[in-house]
């Protein structure tokens, strides 16, 4: 029998194992850190190792203690944990050693609250690359002991607060990359501790630059790129002699730079492009001895560009698109350490300096437009390092220097519209890393080296109107990554090299008005991605190869003034040719039907032995035996009546199956919930859900369009429970009906209770045990995607397109900024932007959205994928986190969408999506050949900014990506300022000048028209 003293010991036992986890052997400290990581999400379980095993936190993650006690925290740097929810001030600032604060990378989320001022220890805080929102707390700068404040990266709004003019101590100041408005308060003047100033890419009211900042006489760092400043730069910066950084970019400036600037002696970089800055360049340039970057461009300065400035040893030099004039200084040439020179788009004249690169690391120069002539200096490439030499549009003249030939380093070469002659040297066309070599409008002689062979990075081989002569080398033929062989207007001659056949990169060969003979390769079918072969005014002779015409995405074709014979391939008929010239040939037989139409009246003269129906040909049809023709009227009579009586057969059986369907619903049996005030009810939209009047069918159901009884129509989507469905195109919770149910559910909790111009209207619900309807407001014009990827694309004009563009970004702002909590959509996409009949864009199909939560735990990961194919963001492809970032990212490539006039993923893409498409076609061939064709080219500068607006919301990094609410704003203001620039942006890096991608115009200059 069990003693009652052993009952009882076992009893404890029993309650002791079953007890939760003791914490109280941890100190104060970890107390407080414990009950921050509770307050928090943290789905990669980053703060794992904080437990209750230890005494004192001072060995967990992140966490660093006083080297003394080994006890207090003094250090919590928790950057890139993957951590959501809102800030902790309740738990942090009761750590009243904490001197350092980092979590920058995380999903903090909320408003940063006013008792952050209790964190009185604070040194050090950064909280950059969060997602926190709201004003920014006027008690921060109550802090006593705070140098360190960063905040970059966040959805701040509103004013900077006069208050922060109060801080004590502060030194860094970083509030890059918000969404601030008003202007630059003038009392931050009055923080003489100030070592760096950041307040760079926020959409700040129009204001000039407070002269008060010229009181920081301790400043190194203002960066003030694109904060919507006006005005002259006041003569007050003058005072800042320890900076080292001035940045005034992208901004409205205007006036002569102030000769103030040149008394700031330890000035490193000086970046005041894209502003309206004119007049000369100030006296006493010479006394910035510690200068390096000068960056200069896109303003209205002229007059001859001083000694002084040339004589300082530079190493980046960028004075484009201005109005200087004169002979570039010979003393550019001895800065040792001038990597970058940029120049184009002004008026200098004169010789080149015939020492340049003999004593500087040259990497890039860029010359165009402008009025150099003579020689290329012999010494560009003389350390090795050149990679760009551009210098179109001059009058430069003279043979290319053969150390060019040398120069493997070289990446893009652009020498056209210049007077160059001779024969270019045998190595340049063999250079290894060259993906872009452009000779042409000059008088280059003699023939394609073989060596070509080598040059196996070249995408594009520009040599159109010279007098290269010979024939076209096999080696060509080995270049697998070249898109385009423009040699027009040239002495080539002999035939096609077989080998053209390998080239199945190849997007365009144009040889045209040379000499060329023989016959056309027969084996193209590789030319998968030609979309212009021009091989007109040669000697080229024999059958046009039927092959042609599986060449899917050919739309121009000149194959004029050669010898072609034999007929016309009935196999063009399969082309959707934009142009199509086979005139002046020897050709004969029947025309195609298909090619007979009026848009090629002019493609097939001059060929005596053609026959078809257009003018210019022989009757075709003349002279046929007409018993004949009799015979073929009766065959066809015949078949169009048994067609006709197939199709009624048919009609009738779904028609009558329909019925029965319809007479098989119980509408007693239905519920009925209205989210605004109905005139109709449910048996009038039960009455007409037949097959006749189904619009469109979706991932989760049918949509049918039923007309009122009143004249009015909506749009109503059936979604059967229980039926397993395809469900998203590149995912979505589908498993036995569960898609269907979440869809429903969602559509509803979401639509019934929003309310936007630019979201389509939810009118009811009507549910039943086995189905669910939806009743929405009914869209005439369908929706975006079918109608800007349909014949019908031709009617959406730019101004409709730009339209459309703006609605749907506010109606994705709404959701975004003015729900509580947010509303994340998750499958934004041009078939869910519906279209009324005056073209208003509504966002449509929420069967996927998912609320935000801002309080709690924060946004939480997804348990799969729902998107589709082309439009979902990088980052949430792998980490099924779900945010605002990822809708603009969807957006993004809506606008690349209306841009392009392309579809999201084409097999003509190949592994690429839209976005990289147009990355790698902007950067290769140019905006022309991104945007859409149809489109009126009068409105070439909005598009190329919407089109940077669509690459700034698809960056791959969502940091960089802009909130919805400054995609509007950025959107609108195309519609009243042609002064807003964006194509060239800064990372959260400073020394970062450019986005993954940007516009192109062909001159290489990476500037928007």
């Amino acid at each position: 029998m069990r003693s009652p003293l052993l009952s009882v010991l076992v009893v404890l036992a029993l309650l002791s194992a079953a007890a939760p986890p003791r914490i109280h052997s941890l100190n104060q400290d970890g107390l407080f850190l414990y009950d921050m990581k509770l307050s928090l999400d943290d789905p990669d379980s980053t703060l794992s190792n904080w437990n209750t095993r230890h005494s004192t936190p001072c060995n967990w993650f992140g966490v660093t203690c006083d080297s003394l006690t080994n006890s207090t925290v003094t250090t919590l740097d928790l950057s890139s944990a993957n951590l959501f929810g809102p800030f902790p001030s309740s738990s942090l600032c009761r750590l009243r050693n904490l001197t350092t604060l980092i979590l920058f990378n995380n999903s903090i989320n909320h408003t940063l609250p006013q008792d952050i001022s209790l964190c009185t220890s604070l040194i050090h805080l950064d909280l950059s690359q969060n997602l926190l929102t709201g004003p920014l707390p006027e008690s921060l700068s109550l802090l006593p002991n705070l140098r360190h404040l960063d905040l970059t990266g966040n959805n701040f709004s509103g004013s900077i607060p006069p208050s922060f003019g109060n801080f004590q101590k502060l030194q860094v100041i970083s509030l890059v990359y918000n969404l601030l408005e008003g202007s630059i308060p003038p009392s931050l003047g009055n923080i003489t501790t100030l070592k760096m100033l950041n307040l760079s890419y926020n959409p700040f009211s129009p204001a000039r630059i407070p002269p008060e900042l010229g009181n920081l006489t301790n400043l190194e760092v203002l960066w003030l790129t694109q904060c919507n400043l006006v005005g002259e730069i006041p003569e007050s910066l003058g005072n800042l002699k320890s900076l080292v950084d001035l940045d005034l970019a992208f901004n409205n400036l205007y006036g002569s730079i102030p000769g103030s600037l040149t008394e700031l002696t330890r000035l490193v970089q000086l970046e005041l492009y894209n502003n309206s800055l004119s007049g000369e360049l100030p006296k006493g340039m010479s006394n910035l001895t510690s200068l390096r970057l000068v960056d200069l461009s896109m303003n209205h300065l002229e007059g001859e560009l001083s000694d002084e400035l040339c004589s300082l040893p530079l190493e980046s030099l960028n004075l484009y698109e201005n109005r200087f004039v004169g002979d570039l200084p010979a003393s550019i040439a001895n800065s040792p350490n001038l990597y970058e020179l940029r120049l184009f788009d002004n008026r200098f004249t004169g010789k080149l300096p015939e020492n340049l690169g003999k004593n500087a690391p040259l990497r890039w120069i860029d010359l165009s437009t402008n009025q150099f002539s003579g020689d290329i200096p012999a010494t560009l490439c003389d350390h090795g390092e050149l990679e760009e030499l551009l210098l179109i549009y001059n009058s430069f003249s003279g043979k290319l220097p053969a150390s060019l030939g040398a120069c493997t380093s070289l990446t893009r070469i652009r020498l056209g519209f210049n007077r160059f002659s001779g024969e270019v040297p045998a190595g340049l066309w063999g250079l290894p890393h060259v993906s872009l070599l452009e000779l042409v409008n000059n008088s280059f002689s003699g023939s394609i080296a073989s060596t070509i062979a080598g040059a196996r990075n070249l995408s594009l081989l520009r040599l159109s109107k010279n007098g290269f002569q010979g024939p076209i080398p096999q080696e060509i033929g080995w270049l697998e990554t070249l898109q385009e062989f423009s040699g027009g207007d040239n002495k080539f001659n002999g035939s096609l090299p077989q080998s053209f056949v390998n080239l199945g990169q190849l997007g365009t060969l144009d040889l045209h008005n040379n000499k060329l003979s023989g016959e056309l390769p027969t084996e193209i079918k590789s030319w998968k991605k030609l979309n212009e072969l021009n091989l007109g005014n040669n000697e080229i002779g024999g059958e046009i190869p039927k092959e042609i015409g599986s060449l899917s995405v050919l739309n121009f074709l000149d194959l004029s003034s050669n010898k072609f014979s034999g007929k016309v391939p009935l196999s063009l008929q399969n082309l959707k040719l934009n142009e199509l010239n086979l005139s002046y040939n020897q050709l004969n037989g029947e025309l195609p039907p298909m090619l007979a139409k009026d848009m090629y009246k002019a493609s097939f003269i001059g060929n005596p032995g053609l026959c078809g129906d257009l003018k210019g040909l022989c009757d075709g049809r003349r002279g046929k035996d007409k018993s004949r023709s009799f015979v073929w009227l009766l065959r066809a009579m015949f078949i169009v009546a048994t067609l006709v009586f197939v199709v009624g057969v048919v009609w009738f059986y779904f028609k009558y199956k329909s019925f029965k369907n319809a007479r098989s619903i119980d509408k007693s049996k239905w519920t009925l919930m209205s989210f605004h005030k109905l005139g109709f009810g449910e048996d009038e939209i039960l009455n007409c859900l037949d097959e006749d009047n189904v619009i469109g069918s979706g991932s989760s159901g049918k949509v049918y369009k039923v007309v009122l009884s009143n004249g009015e129509a909506v749009a109503v989507k059936k979604i059967w429970e229980g039926v397993n469905k395809k469900g998203m195109e590149c995912g979505g919770d589908v498993e036995n009906g569960r898609f269907q149910d979440n869809a429903f559910d969602a559509e509803v909790e979401t639509l019934g209770k929003i309310r936007h111009k630019n979201i389509v209207k939810l009118w009811c619900c009507c549910t039943t045990r086995d189905c669910k309807l939806l009743v929405y407001e009914y869209m005439p014009n369908g929706s975006l995607g079918d109608l800007l990827h349909s014949s019908k694309g031709g009617l959406l004009d730019w101004p409709t397109r730009y339209k459309i563009a703006v609605d749907a970004a506010e109606g994705l702002s709404y959701l975004h900024h003015d729900c509580v909590p947010p509303i994340v959509h998750r499958d934004v996409k041009s078939n869910n932007i519906l279209l009324d009949g005056e073209f208003g864009a509504r966002v449509a199909d929420f069967g996927v959205a998912k609320v935000v939560e801002t309080t709690g735990k924060g946004t939480k990961s997804m348990s799969v994928i729902a998107g589709s194919c082309g439009y979902i963001a990088p980052e949430y492809a792998y980490t099924l986190r779900v945010n605002e970032k990822s809708d603009i990212y969807s957006f993004g490539v809506v606008i690349l969408e209306l841009v392009s006039g392309r579809r999201p993923v084409d097999p003509e893409f190949g592994e690429k999506d839209l976005v990289s498409w147009v990355c790698t076609t902007l950067d290769q061939k140019g905006v022309e050949h991104v945007v859409d064709s149809r489109l009126d080219s009068c409105f070439k500068e909005e598009i190329c900014k919407v089109l940077n607006i669509g690459l700034m919301c698809t960056s791959p990094l969502p940091i960089n990506r802009p909130a919805m609410r400054r995609v509007v704003k950025m959107l609108q203001e195309l519609g009243t300022t042609t002064t807003t620039d964006i194509s060239r942006t800064k990372s959260t890096q400073k020394d970062s000048k450019l986005p993954p991608c940007y516009y192109d115009d062909g001159s290489d200059h990476g500037s928007v028209a």
